[in-house]
Formats: structure tokens, C-alpha cells, sequence
């Protein structure tokens, strides 16, 4: 139980970096929302009968512009209970900036499992040409490199959006996002749904309330996200995770359901407040 979740505590990481440069990346029709998000999180299901309970939450910051680059600051702090009185308490730290542009990006993770001493995640990668350079100060000094076909987090959402937006349902990208040990890559495919429509009656939530929210479409997403070395190595098609989204045109993502494979956890939007924003001079 505790693998399976430090597994899912790597990818997670993935997930706060999707939704922080998500809202951050630029897109045609306008820009995207600084604001801050509260998500609580619940036990949807469990498919194993491994999980007995489940609560949380997920705090979300995004700031910046296209000239100053973006930031995102995401926490989550998690409680499972495995039944028998064993409850595996998670708390996890994530903070990147990436320029507009997607060719540099910083990240800095923590990861921290009950007592255990914090794991820590602290590197930049750059691209340079056709291939990406990276160099991780920590969990230990180390240099690398990776194809240039590799996408970082802000790209992979323009990306989706950009696919939504021209009606297509499906897309292919492997991204590189500093998760897990800093050397992960992961190749993931989404699945884009029908784009919901702003008049459309919905579940209420402090995002469809909002005055900067009412006149947006939003489609329905899902990411499944796949071990890069397994697949070269053993052809596996099995998602290490996955999570579903409504994401609006502007970036703001609502009804996160995140698929642990052994369980599912579900995400629903208890605050939203929209930040200011400085305008590009």
C-alpha cells in the first residue's frame, strides 16, 4: 500500500504541474487566469478494497504573464486509511516556473510520507535545439539529456486546448515535468470530449458561479499518463495513472477524478478566488 501510493505521489506531481501551467499557458482567444483553487478530495472507489477511506485536499496558486513567465504552487495533503488502523498520511510540495516560450523550466518538489524524511526533487531543464538539457541538483547532482520531441507541462495544455478548440478527440505527447526522481518521462495520451457549453445547466461550484467563468466553454479531458522506459522495454499499455478534468478555455480545471488504478479519488472545487494580473507593458 504504501508503494502504491509513493508511486502515486510521484505522478502526482505531474498532475500539480498540469494544472498549474495549464491556466498559465497562452492561447489565442485571451489570456489565461491567475487565481488561487481549494479542491477536497474523497474516496470515490476502490478497486482492490486497499483503500477503506479517503480524504484531503489540494491547494492550487498560479501567477505570471507571458513576460515574466508562470508559477505554480500546489500542495496536497492526503489521509488514507487501508483499514486495521493502517492510515498513511502524504503532504505534497510543488512549485515550477516556466517562460512563455517552454524552453526553460524550474521545479522543486517535496514529497513527505508520515515521519519519513522528506523526498526531494530540485532541477531545470532548457532546450536547446533538438534535444533538452537537464540538470538536477537533487536528489543528487546529475546531468542529462532528452529528445526535444518531449514537451514540459505548459505546452502539454496548450496542446490540449489547441486539439479541443480544432475538434479533435484524441492526442499523443510524452512530457518531461521533474516528477518522481527527476528522470521520469512520461508518455501520455488524452482523450477529449464534446465541449460543454456556457448556458449548459452543471453542478455548482465556486468556478461556474464566477463572474470570469459564466461565458466560457469547457470540454471534458482525460490524461493517462504511461511509464516511457516501460513501454519502450516491455511494450506495457497499462496507465500508471490517470485523471479526468473539465477544462475551460481559460485554463481553469473543475471536477478532477484522479485513477490511482487501485483506487479513485475525486476532487471537488471548494474555493476559487482570481488573482490580479499585470498586463505585458
Amino acid at each position: 500500500m504504501v508503494h502504491l501510493f509513493r508511486t502515486s505521489l510521484g505522478v502526482m506531481a505531474l498532475a500539480a504541474a498540469s494544472f498549474g501551467l495549464g491556466e498559465s499557458a497562452q492561447a489565442a482567444n485571451g489570456p489565461f487566469l491567475p487565481h488561487q483553487a481549494l479542491y477536497d478530495l474523497s474516496l470515490v472507489k476502490s478497486r482492490s478494497n486497499s483503500v477503506n477511506s479517503a480524504r484531503g485536499r489540494i491547494l492550487y496558486n498560479f501567477t505570471g504573464s507571458a513576460c515574466e513567465g508562470y508559477t505554480s504552487e500546489f500542495r496536497q495533503v492526503s489521509e488514507l486509511d487501508s483499514g486495521e488502523g493502517k492510515v498513511t498520511l502524504s503532504d505534497l510540495r510543488s512549485n515550477s516556473w516556466e517562460d512563455a516560450a517552454g524552453k526553460s523550466y524550474r521545479f522543486k518538489i517535496e514529497t513527505r510520507m508520515n515521519e519519513a524524511d522528506a523526498g526531494r526533487v530540485d532541477g531545470m531543464a532548457e532546450r536547446d535545439g533538438d534535444h533538452i538539457n537537464v540538470k538536477l541538483k537533487l536528489p543528487a547532482p546529475k546531468s542529462f539529456t532528452l529528445d526535444g520531441s518531449i514537451v514540459f507541462p505548459t505546452e502539454q495544455i496548450q496542446r490540449i486546448i489547441a486539439a479541443a478548440r480544432d475538434g479533435k478527440s484524441l492526442l499523443e505527447l510524452s512530457v518531461y515535468d521533474g516528477s518522481d526522481d527527476g528522470q521520469k518521462v512520461y508518455n501520455t495520451l488524452t482523450v477529449i470530449g464534446q465541449p460543454v457549453p456556457a448556458d449548459r445547466a452543471t453542478s455548482a461550484d465556486p468556478s461556474t458561479s464566477d463572474e470570469h467563468m459564466k461565458s466560457l466553454k469547457r470540454w471534458p479531458v482525460t490524461v493517462s499518463y504511461f511509464d516511457r522506459d516501460a513501454q519502450q522495454k516491455e511494450g506495457e499499455q497499462t496507465p500508471v495513472y490517470a485523471m479526468a478534468f473539465e477544462l475551460y478555455e481559460n485554463g481553469v480545471s473543475r471536477q478532477l477524478v484522479l485513477d490511482y488504478n487501485d483506487f479513485v479519488i475525486s476532487g471537488a472545487m471548494g474555493k476559487f478566488d482570481v488573482k490580479d494580473s499585470k498586463p505585458c507593458n
